[in-house]
């Protein structure tokens, strides 16, 4: 909710719900611009006005400033705040150009979504290469290890930015998860881990070789290539 800086805690859901934007907004459409002009693609996080109580979403603009999906949390924290806040349907995914290499699968999960495996196992049927997840906690092992198995068990990257620590309950450590456990010519696993930022708030960049990415998903097991949902019914009993 970078519009308001998540700023829901310290105040009753009545005044900030009043800071709810449209996704038409001056704000929103600011972003879809700059994405145009600096040839890049840009996901952006708002309070978004929706129906009787507002969600928190994403927009995702690609690097032509055309907007390819607003994705809505679908795991609202209901045991906070975030109870007054009407949670999304369904996960997206959309195809961006890239300058350096063509086109690649997008798509995003927020926050508490990535406690669930669901949410990352969705996007991956769906065909996401890359999830882009905005953040507002502490990234402690846990939350960090969590990251680490859905770009694991998924083969597919996660990039998470998270609030530094000069917000409350914040600490930043925003990280990119390659999604690639291992080489067929090199020995023992390697560190998904391609970054991991400080506590400070900050521009810090990654680079996903999608080439390595799509050559392992390819070759691996992991992902869609052995499951068996025929198996699974108690998982939507």
């Amino acid at each position: 909710m970078w519009s308001i800086g998540y700023d829901i805690y310290e105040r009753p859901a009545y005044e900030w719900k009043k800071d709810a934007i449209s996704i038409d907004s001056d704000f929103i459409t600011s972003f879809g611009k700059l994405a145009k002009e600096l040839n890049m693609a840009i996901g952006i996080t708002l309070l978004e006005e929706f129906k009787n109580a507002p969600r928190n979403s994403l927009v995702l603009f690609d690097r032509f400033g055309e907007q390819k999906f607003v994705y809505a949390k679908v795991h609202t924290c209901d045991f906070s705040a975030e109870k007054d806040i009407t949670s999304g349907e369904e996960f997206f995914v959309s195809e961006i150009d890239t300058v350096s290499c063509g086109t690649m699968k997008i798509g995003a999960m927020i926050c508490f979504d990535r406690e669930f495996p669901e949410s990352a196992r969705i996007l991956m049927l769906k065909g996401a290469e890359v999830i882009l997840a905005p953040n507002a906690c502490p990234m402690e092992i846990n939350r960090l290890s969590a990251l680490r198995a859905r770009a694991y068990e998924n083969m597919l990257a996660i990039a998470t930015c998270n609030y530094p620590e000069s917000v409350p309950d914040c600490n930043g450590h925003s990280t990119v998860f390659d999604g690639v456990a291992w080489l067929r010519d090199e020995p023992g696993s390697r560190d998904m881990c391609i970054l991991e930022a400080t506590s400070e708030e900050g521009i810090y960049s990654a680079e996903i070789d999608l080439d390595l990415l799509r050559k392992y998903r390819a070759d691996e097991v992991m992902g869609n290539a052995f499951r068996r949902p025929e198996k699974y019914h108690m998982l939507i009993e």
